[in-house]
């Protein structure tokens, strides 16, 4: 079970191997899902109305966008700042997962609640997500811009973007969106973690069957999780996207319109008046693809990692027992 187990006290993982073992997943899920990502993307920053139907915008549905991006750029076009994206997927993951065990590890030994809780799991995963975002906010930028920018590239290499931003943006740019950032990934993340302790607990196997399937069900519940978290709060990652690509309008002119907003509030009044509700729901479609293969794969490869130690740690125990019982 993810978080601080009271009932595994003598198997119970550390924060380091949480960081180890949620650097591991986001590495893995990242190299999975990043297809999605930068399709979500392109559609999140697209001015036009994104619709099959009646196509006004470069992008007008998921298979379209798709032979679009392959015929432009190729096949590597999918993987666009995938290197700042696997930094930020290590990172986010590391810092993320170490702080959830540590802090519901701290509820349940400082408060009388269950670390085991939904309700727990909510507050505990808001907040270490939130940790994990202040920390890992500059590569999510840089991550956004890559895959953003069109050919011929503005930014051929992580060195030169990070240089090029820093001279001519200053060092805050690394931040934009941070705002909206914020106030999608607390309930985001504090919905993943409690819709996934809901589903386990639904799903769970009866205590004579054992851990059976264990792996599948962290997959199936993960992948609900996510898809129920991102559809609540996915205007916050739409406002967080066009917020991120501020001063980067010439290397977006080719995709169609662009914008530029002087805040998150004029962010969403103007995507209110010009592009109306559904404006705010652009990119929904692979955003929850990508959600329900992101969380699952994390949750499946979390457990996975974390599974794989602990056997590790048993077997090294178990080794030096019978050394020990030669010895004598």
């Amino acid at each position: 079970m993810v978080g601080y187990d009271p009932g595994a006290q003598g198997v119970a993982h550390s924060p380091e191997e949480a960081a180890l073992a949620g650097s591991a997943a986001g590495m893995v899920t990242r190299a999975l899902i990043s297809p999605f990502d930068v399709l979500k993307i392109r559609f999140q920053l697209q001015i036009e109305t994104v619709s099959s139907r009646r196509p006004v915008g470069k992008y007008s549905g998921l298979f379209q966008a798709s032979r679009c991006i392959y015929s432009e750029e190729g096949l590597s076009a999918f993987w666009k700042g995938h290197t700042p994206a696997q930094l930020l997927s290590i990172c986010f993951g590391a810092v993320q997962f170490a702080s959830f065990e540590f802090l519901t590890e701290v509820v349940h030994k400082t408060t009388s609640y269950d670390s085991q809780t939904a309700g727990v799991h909510f507050v505990c995963g808001g907040l270490a997500a939130c940790s994990a975002t202040v920390v890992c906010q500059p590569l999510d930028t840089l991550r956004t811009r890559f895959a953003a920018q069109g050919e011929p590239k503005v930014y051929s290499n992580l060195r030169r973007a990070v240089s090029t931003m820093c001279r001519s943006e200053g060092v805050l740019t690394f931040y934009r969106g941070l705002s909206p950032t914020l106030m999608a990934v607390f309930p985001y993340a504090g919905l993943q973690f409690f819709s996934y302790n809901v589903f386990k607990k639904l799903l769970a196997p009866p205590p004579k069957a054992g851990n059976s399937g264990g792996n599948l069900r962290s997959l199936i519940c993960g992948s609900g999780a996510g898809v129920i978290s991102k559809t609540i709060t996915y205007p916050f990652d739409l406002f967080k996207k066009r917020l991120q690509v501020g001063g980067f309008e010439a290397a977006r002119l080719h995709f169609g319109q662009v914008r530029s907003y002087r805040g998150l509030l004029d962010c969403m009044t103007q995507i209110a008046k010009e592009e109306g509700v559904r404006g705010f729901f652009k990119g929904l479609s692979p955003s929850l693809v990508k959600a329900a293969l992101s969380t699952g794969f994390t949750f499946f490869w979390y457990e996975f990692f974390l599974n794989a130690m602990h056997n590790l740690r048993l077997e090294q125990r178990t080794n030096s027992l019978a050394e020990d019982q030669k010895e004598r």
